[in-house]
This record gives C-alpha cells, structure tokens and sequence, in this order.
C-alpha cells in the first residue's frame, strides 16, 4: 500500500506537468520563436513521459526535464546547421514592427510575464549573448539550477559552465551598465 502510494506522489502528471511553464520559458528563451517554443516543450514532455521510469523520485525533476529540453535543442540546432544552406524567405518578418519576437502574439500567461518583466533593453542583451554563455544564465541565474544541474543539463563539465557563466554576465554587466546608470540602480562612479 505504502509503495501504491509512493507512486502516486511521483506520478508524471503530479511532478512533471506542474513544471511545463518553467520549461516552456527556457524554451522560448532558446528559440526565440513562440511555436518552436511549443514544439520544444511538447517533444521535451513527450521523450520525459516515455522515460518516466528512469527518473528517480526525490532528485530534481525541473533539471532533469530541462537537460531533455536542452538536448534536444542542441540536436535540432545541429540539423538546422547541416540544412543551412536552404534558404526559405518567410513574408511574415516584414511585419515584425517594433514588438520583438519574443513579445509577439504574447498570449499565454508566460508570456505576457516575460515582455513585461523584461525590458527591451535587457532582452536585447540577453538575446546578444552566444548561446553558450546564454544557455548558462538562464539555466543558472533564471532557472536556479545548481552549477551541477546546469552542467548535467548542458553535458559539459562544472567548470565549462562557471566559465561561460562568468563570462555571459561579464557581457551583461557591460552592455546594461549604463541601462542601470538610467534607471538608478547604481550609481555613477564620480
């Protein structure tokens, strides 16, 4: 009975689905691209749901579906780099305006928190960053993983993150500097 019990407390639907929101922000982070977004989440929550059984109930189940998101993003990044050179010409771009991707047809809860709490001025500095070092803040200082969740989720060692970690907000420090200057949340060194 204890043991029917214990499955119930780590059943899929109860410990993975509540997660879905951090994992579609990461994802749309990563994208930029709101259906790509969806897509990733869905083909992330699809691969969790069919290796449910080798997640161990107890260890951090946001880290875990966040290295599946991870890799598979990085899989999806490589066949784009290998089908570079077929050029498709999407009209829809001509009517970007001055909205961002990002905060296009925000219409899901997500969403809407992320354009608003994010100024543009900030999200360009984040979008500016490789996508190493971008991969690391926002497993990191956005998703609070541990140095080694974040590690295990971008499958390279503990150092390589705190590298790129240090590095990715060395670059934000310096482009949002004077941002922070504007909006008095630091002073001027005079």
């Amino acid at each position: 009975m204890a043991a029917e019990s214990d499955k119930g407390e780590h059943s899929f639907e109860s410990v993975a689905i509540p997660l879905m929101d951090q994992v579609f922000t990461t994802s749309l982070y990563l994208t930029k691209d709101r259906d790509e977004a969806e897509d990733l989440v869905q083909e992330t929550y699809l691969r969790a749901y069919r290796f449910w059984q080798r997640f161990e109930p107890g260890t951090n189940c946001r880290a875990w579906l966040l290295t599946i998101a991870h890799n598979l993003f990085r899989n999806r990044y490589r066949e784009k780099q290998k089908t570079r050179n077929d050029v498709e010409f999407d009209e829809s771009l001509l009517d970007v305006g001055s909205r961002s991707v990002e905060t296009q047809g925000a219409d899901t809860p997500e969403e809407l928190v992320l354009a608003q709490v994010l100024d543009e001025e900030v999200e360009k500095a984040m979008n500016a960053l490789p996508a190493d070092y971008l991969e690391a803040v926002l497993l990191v200082d956005v998703q609070e993983l541990t140095y080694d969740e974040a590690a295990e989720a971008m499958d390279c060692p503990i150092g390589t993150v705190r590298s790129r970690l240090s590095r990715g907000r060395k670059l934000l420090h310096a482009q949002l500097l004077e941002y922070a200057r504007r909006r008095g949340l630091v002073r001027d060194p005079s």
